[in-house]
């Protein structure tokens, strides 16, 4: 078994052994739902392949790798509510399989989990994962707090969408890495520069995402294809639109963007239409691969003696992916 299929073994382990709490189990059992859909576990595995860089054995930390996976379930459970989204991981969201009042206090104590495994941390450690921790949360919140107004903002530029999901998205791959190094006793500087190489592929993550969601195959992408371009969204693709949008380009745009009701299905294939007038889709891949390309600066600051092989080859494997 490779080390990457050993780390994920040792993770879909302690997810399953996890029961968060027992009663009442209409607060638990979501948790337990949306923690065993599955995905890419990525955000734990950054965690453990941050600190294989420093020890042999990751065992001893795959519960607090784990606690970074949970608050991202979190977030996905409440970002699901404020979306309105039905599907996540091809099943219903869990607001739509119970209800809303659940989902939101579901969250709430998953939140309040993440502290507890933390907990087991030394004094020391604890101290400076949580803080650490603390910085990211928060920013997480700001980013969807943006993320949302933009929603009903006439016009949002590059560089504020941008901020928002670094916030939103790419600072929690950058924390992912970083307590991998923290909790490995790893210097200030390789703490630094993994946390900076996690920021920067989390946005050429992001931007990838935005792409998927209009132009990936349903089958296989486990969300609804067009959920950005329903909710007016404004993602990099629909900025670029905007941007470059003239005459017939830009009124249909406008139209589409103001109509309080339209069919879904018409409305994502109109709007792609333009997209692919505009070159949108090569537009963007440019700016994930610029992001990919800093990410990767920044893993070249580490300390010369780390083998940071795996940690690369494994990132440019996802930097590939189609789904």
């Amino acid at each position: 078994m490779s080390s990457i299929a050993n780390h994920l073994a040792l993770i879909e382990a302690e997810i399953k052994k996890k029961k968060f709490g027992q009663e009442p189990s209409s607060l638990y059992e979501p948790i337990r739902y949306i923690m065993k859909l599955g995905g890419k576990r990525l955000r734990p595995l950054l965690t453990l392949l941050s600190y294989s860089l420093y020890k042999k054995s990751v065992s001893d930390i795959v519960s607090y790798a784990c606690a970074v996976e949970a608050f991202h379930n979190f977030t996905l459970m409440h970002d699901d509510i404020m979306d309105k989204a039905p599907v996540r991981r091809g099943k219903p969201t869990v607001h739509k399989k119970w209800n809303l009042s659940t989902a939101i206090l579901s969250g709430d104590v998953m939140l309040v989990k993440v502290y507890e495994i933390f907990s087991g941390l030394d004094a020391d450690k604890f101290k400076d994962v949580v803080i650490t921790f603390n910085s990211c949360a928060s920013e997480v919140c700001e980013g969807q707090q943006w993320d949302m107004e933009f929603e009903q903002s006439s016009r949002v530029n590059e560089k504020e969408y941008l901020e928002m999901i670094r916030r939103k998205t790419a600072v929690l791959l950058g924390f992912s890495l970083e307590l991998g190094a923290i909790l490995a006793n790893a210097s200030e500087e390789d703490r630094k520069a993994l946390r900076e190489f996690g920021i920067n592929i989390g946005m050429g993550f992001q931007l990838r995402d935005d792409l998927l969601d209009a132009y990936a195959d349903p089958k296989k992408f486990g969300k609804q294809i067009g959920g950005d371009i329903i909710a007016n969204k404004k993602t990099f693709l629909l900025i670029k639109a905007f941007e470059n949008a003239r005459g017939k380009n830009k009124a249909e745009l406008n139209r589409w963007l103001t109509s309080s009701k339209f069919n879904k299905k018409e409305k994502i294939s109109a709007v792609k239409q333009i997209y692919d007038d505009l070159k949108i889709q090569r537009l963007t891949e440019q700016k994930i691969d610029h992001f990919f390309v800093r990410g990767f600066k920044s893993l070249d600051k580490l300390d010369s003696s780390l083998d940071t092989s795996q940690l690369a080859d494994f990132t440019r494997s996802m930097i590939n992916r189609q789904i």
